[in-house]
């Protein structure tokens, strides 16, 4: 997979590198401010319970 995002991503080896980077960033801001927050209601962290 990762190999094939490097082989269609355009430019040079520096531009591609960039690039890449630039895409990480963009998916770990879609996962931090969208999919996280749509996601953390539904999952059981907030049933704290001591016995």
């Amino acid at each position: 997979m990762y190999h094939w995002i490097w082989r269609h991503l355009p430019g040079p080896v520096a531009a591609k590198a960039v690039l890449a980077l630039a895409l990480v960033a963009g998916v770990v801001a879609l996962l931090m401010f969208v999919i996280f927050p749509w996601v953390e209601p539904l999952l059981p962290f907030n049933d704290v319970s001591v016995q």
